[in-house]
């Protein structure tokens, strides 16, 4: 890796950061008072759709990551940031709902159900921390083997 994009990135990762200390967001996890709305399979959409979020800026950081104008710049800061934010809401999803609503101490598969969520999380944080394919993928499966476990109701 060149010294040019060794900097580069580096810049767009303190930018990141940075951003991530001054934005304070309050949790938005539905629901926790018993109020009996709940729609498991479309938190497992929602988070499905932001693992295509994550795949989609993973992509275009590769591609813009040898680029040295202000503008390519610029746009890989906002993918970097947008890659954080989508795994974040993922994390988010499975620590404030899930694990807290969802995934009962009583239930005879707890633990199969326990490991299964907490590997979403790690997977999620993988994706912050790295732009490959293979993180993408993880992610991806993880949140596709809890599908099972919140199938669609017809109503």
């Amino acid at each position: 890796m060149s010294r040019s994009l060794k900097s580069t990135l580096l810049a767009a990762a303190l930018s990141v950061a940075s951003f991530n200390l001054m934005v304070i967001e309050p949790a938005q996890a539905h629901c926790q008072i018993p109020c009996g709305i709940y729609d498991d399979h479309a938190r497992v959409q929602s988070m499905l759709e932001d693992a295509a979020t994550v795949e989609k800026s993973v992509t275009l950081i590769t591609e813009l990551a040898g680029k040295t104008d202000v503008q390519s710049q610029n746009q890989l800061v906002r993918w970097v940031m947008n890659k954080e934010t989508h795994a974040q809401k993922i994390i988010a999803t499975i620590s404030d709902y899930f694990l807290t609503q969802r995934v009962k101490a009583d239930m005879d598969d707890y633990g199969e159900r326990l490991a299964k969520h907490h590997a979403v999380i790690v997977a999620a944080m993988k994706a912050k921390q790295n732009a490959d394919d293979a993180s993408v993928k993880a992610l991806k499966d993880a949140i596709e083997a809890l599908a099972p476990y919140y199938p669609e109701h017809k109503h």
